[in-house]
């Protein structure tokens, strides 16, 4: 929790409470459900909540705009992300049953409001959303083509609509085909060993330059 602290010294008290409680829920629903593994959850305000915030790092939602985080397996990183935007509208979305019952039950437990679980595929959502959000669960070019459709024309924000993805590794190769992909190194942000690899890839939804 001091890591989140430091990291992110505005939180009010109830950002704080909510930031808090996550350890316990996730550790009390992975002995039901195993949806994150034993060392991660030992560790989750490195490995899934600080991780899943380097988006917020890289860009700010504004109240108003809507979200949506595309197999987002127990929620990351759409929770931590709408406890620190209450104002802003997550849509998460995982295919698996098991994994969206986590996520509507921690949901539930943290009081948050601004969140809405699907278990679905998400080719099969509706809507338009201002930023796509994910953690790595496909190459680049299978998940432009899983959420073509669904960034908003209209940008509310300074950047221009489109994907955030959480990454890790060399993505010299998959990222060619886009010319205007912006890549942001973690290890820039935060200072703990786990982000050395990891980094932000922000694609506008007008990605061909």
């Amino acid at each position: 929790m001091k890591l989140i602290k430091d990291y992110f010294p505005n939180l009010n008290e109830t950002q704080l409470l909510q930031f808090e409680k996550i350890a316990e829920v996730y550790k009390d629903w992975n002995q039901k459900i195993n949806v994150v593994s034993r060392k991660d959850i030992d560790e989750i305000y490195i490995r899934h909540v600080l991780h899943s915030l380097g988006i917020a790092k890289v860009q700010e939602f504004l109240p108003g705009s809507s979200v949506l985080d595309v197999g987002t397996g127990g929620g990351f990183p759409g929770i931590p992300l709408a406890i620190l935007y209450p104002e802003t509208q997550f849509t998460l979305v995982d295919s698996i049953g098991k994994k969206i019952k986590v996520v509507e039950e921690v949901v539930e437990a943290l009081d948050l409001q601004n969140v809405t679980p699907i278990n679905d595929r998400v080719e099969n959502i509706s809507g338009e959303f201002d930023f796509i959000v994910s953690r790595a669960v496909a190459v680049m070019p299978s998940f432009v083509h899983w959420v073509k459709g669904k960034i908003a024309k209209e940008s509310k924000h300074d950047r221009k609509n489109g994907i955030l993805y959480l990454k890790g590794g060399d993505l010299s190769e998959e990222l060619l085909p886009y010319k205007t992909v912006k890549v942001y190194e973690l290890s820039e942000i935060y200072k703990e060993d786990f982000f050395d690899t990891k980094k932000v890839v922000y694609l506008p939804m007008k990605y061909r330059g």
